[in-house]
């Protein structure tokens, strides 16, 4: 069975107010309106879920979140539960971005390593949150990807292995069947820079392959590889083609109208 494409913009730390939302989603209803050819998913800030969600209501569009939590209540001030997710409207939760984690393609002056540890996403916890999104009803976009230390010294194969392996551990097959990964080549994200067509299927197809060692060919078959490095409307295209790429995680061009609405179309065609 064919695997229906998904783009997915993150909007990460912007359009967070009501106003800053909802006008965004006006712009961009009329461009992708329809439900054929490609899912279609936002991730605002928290604070903007409710605003998007009503501005979708009646479309095609799925609401997303950017993390979660993976206790559904508890003593955890500044946590978000998948419950409270699921309560929100929303569909699709982001999993372990490489911001989260703590790798930045762009590194912030004022990151220092104290700082970074506020950034404590680990292979484990991103486990534990791959774990609760699929219990509570949602479906986790899981990010992978490596740094560029790593892809210069001829890591990338085995940190996106490790990274899957250690996302799919106690996840059944049924379950890991309906999961999306995202490779996310780190140094590609925020930076302009974008993985070559060839080589950004190859690592997608790397996700799959180590997929189907844990499970089986089925699985992988089923299991829908998005790339999120600097997609955008002059490159989308191309990626799309790719057999293994069955969508974009989008940063910036998400936050223009015209630019997502083309991703997306790429993505139909």
């Amino acid at each position: 069975m064919a695997r229906t494409p998904i783009i997915a913009g993150n909007w990460k730390m912007n359009k967070g107010t009501d106003g800053e939302a909802t006008e965004l989603v006006r712009e961009l209803k009329p461009l992708v309106a329809g439900s054929g050819g490609a899912e279609v998913v936002l991730c605002p800030p928290y604070t903007a879920l409710h605003a998007v969600r009503q501005a979708i209501e009646g479309t095609s569009l799925r609401l997303g979140a950017q993390d979660l939590f993976w206790k559904n209540t508890g003593a955890y001030t500044g946590r978000i539960s998948g419950l409270m997710l699921a309560d929100a409207g929303v569909t699709y939760v982001i999993v372990g971005h490489s911001e989260a984690r703590g790798r930045f393609g762009v590194p912030e002056p004022d990151f220092t390593p104290d700082v970074l540890k506020h950034f404590g996403e680990t292979d484990v916890t991103v486990n534990r949150k791959t774990k609760a999104a699929l219990d509570t009803g949602l479906v986790p976009i899981v990010c992978v990807g490596e740094t560029l230390v790593e892809r210069q010294n001829g890591h990338t194969d085995g940190v996106v292995q490790t990274q899957v392996q250690a996302a799919l551990n106690a996840v059944s097959a049924e379950q890991a069947a309906g999961i999306v990964f995202a490779y996310e080549p780190v140094w590609a994200i925020g930076t302009g820079e974008v993985c070559g067509a060839d080589e950004a299927d190859r690592v997608c197809s790397v996700v799959r392959a180590t997929v189907a060692s844990l499970y089986d060919d089925q699985t992988a078959g089923d299991v829908r590889i998005q790339y999120g490095g600097s997609m955008k409307p002059d490159n989308a295209a191309d990626l799309l083609a790719r057999p293994h790429i069955d969508g974009g995680l989008i940063g910036g061009a998400s936050l223009k109208a015209a630019d997502f609405a083309a991703v997306v179309g790429a993505a139909r065609a």
